[in-house]
């Protein structure tokens, strides 16, 4: 088990980047506890199709992006790449940014010189890859504790309505009757269920642990990576949970129920928590979300674009490329936009991601289900349909967004 873990972690730290935060802060500031069974229902969609996505990475051999590559035919193997890099984009766009609001509110750095340190991260994904990639593991382990230390001295801090907390988990027709409600929690399904991480989960587990060609070895492997997989999704579901309850106490509960903006939220929960501490809390696991967030990014980039493309360079290249494509649309909304704009480009990157996240989903789910590519790691019956039925889920709820955002 310990030779396993690690690849459910980096997994993880996609499922809690400051995208999440914001729709997470939203729902709390608005609506209290109650989206809080969206957020569980969000992270139990996440659970199963990480571990599909691994299944799939073992039973082959090859991730995603690779798999498509070999089997669909070559315009639709572009399309689904060009898709894929809009949604790294997107994703780097919210952790880069929040990255960068994270040193300004700790050191005051401004955020467009912030959006350009982030971009160190290469150097160092580099540097500690020659040492070997566990110690990548170890770095974003140890980045995830420090955050979750932060927000259970925040749910201290709060003091929330346990009560309160528990009803929230019960789910309730009011977020499909109310369509204010029901928006912030197709954002917050968007925000949760990322599709770069999908790439990421099926290369890593086959290409940083040796695995015996023998099915019962492979059965054996698969089985601890889902566990592995399991308890890190957990630890993050706990994380965005823990997001909603704070932000539900310290806003929500105080009459503060439009906050979504990060440097809003930050200014507001000292003084709302009476204890100081609370901010310098808040920018230091925002500071290590981002960080962590952007060097796995980094890396889905870096999948993608081989596994779609086969491109052959040099590391340092491919990962300076893959940067570059994340870090210009950063850059440049800060420049044209102007910082005022931050808190609707997490949003609008939120809604890029669950646009996208069928084009990762479907193809996941159709090559899972196939005897002859899997083998005996093929899906079962009831995990494909499980899987279908998030499918639908989140192709309505686009469907749903776009009307909305049209009307």
């Amino acid at each position: 088990m310990l030779a396993f873990i690690g690849p459910g972690y980096l997994v993880a730290t996609g499922y809690m980047d400051p995208g999440n935060w914001a729709t997470a802060i939203a729902g709390g500031s608005a609506f209290g506890y109650r989206l809080l069974s969206v957020v569980m229902l969000a992270n139990l969609m996440a659970i199963l199709l990480q571990s599909l996505a691994a299944r799939l990475g073992l039973a082959t051999g090859r991730d995603l992006a690779q798999t498509c590559r070999s089997s669909l035919p070559k315009p639709a193997v572009y399309g689904l790449w060009l898709l894929a890099e809009l949604a790294i984009c997107a994703t780097d766009l919210a952790e880069v940014i929040g990255t960068a609001i994270g040193l300004n509110l700790l050191f005051g750095i401004p955020i467009l010189l912030g959006t350009l340190i982030t971009s160190g991260d290469v150097i160092l994904v580099l540097a500690m890859q020659r040492l070997g990639f566990r110690w990548i593991e170890g770095l974003v382990m140890t980045m995830l504790a420090l955050i979750a230390a932060c927000f259970v001295a925040q749910m201290l801090l709060a003091h929330p309505d346990w009560l309160g907390v528990a009803h929230g988990f019960v789910p309730s027709l009011e977020v499909i009757s109310r369509p204010d409600m029901l928006y912030v929690a197709i954002g917050i399904i968007g925000a949760t269920v990322m599709p770069h991480n999908l790439y990421l989960h099926s290369g890593i587990v086959h290409t940083t642990r040796m695995v015996g060609d023998a099915p019962s070895e492979r059965k054996a492997a698969l089985r601890l990576t889902e566990i592995d997989s399991a308890i890190a999704l957990v630890v993050a579901a706990l994380i965005n949970v823990s997001l909603v309850v704070i932000a539900a106490a310290a806003f929500n509960a105080t009459g503060h129920f439009e906050v979504a903006d990060l440097t809003q939220a930050y200014t507001l929960i000292a003084p709302l928590l009476g204890a100081p501490m609370a901010a310098s809390l808040f920018a230091v696991a925002l500071l290590a979300c981002g960080f962590n967030s952007t060097i796995t990014a980094t890396m889905s980039g870096q999948m993608v674009m081989e596994g779609f493309l086969d491109i052959r360079m040099p590391a340092w290249a491919r990962r300076l490329l893959t940067r570059l494509i994340a870090i210009v649309p950063a850059v440049l909304s800060v420049l044209v936009l102007g910082e005022a704009s931050i808190g609707k480009l997490l949003v609008l990157s939120q809604v890029v991601l669950s646009l996208q996240l069928p084009f990762a989903v479907i193809p996941l789910i159709v090559f899972g289900a196939q005897r002859e590519r899997m083998g005996p790691l093929v899906a079962p019956g009831w995990m494909t349909a499980l899987a279908s039925l998030c499918a639908a889920l989140i192709i309505g709820l686009n469907g749903f967004l776009v009307w909305q955002s049209l009307a």
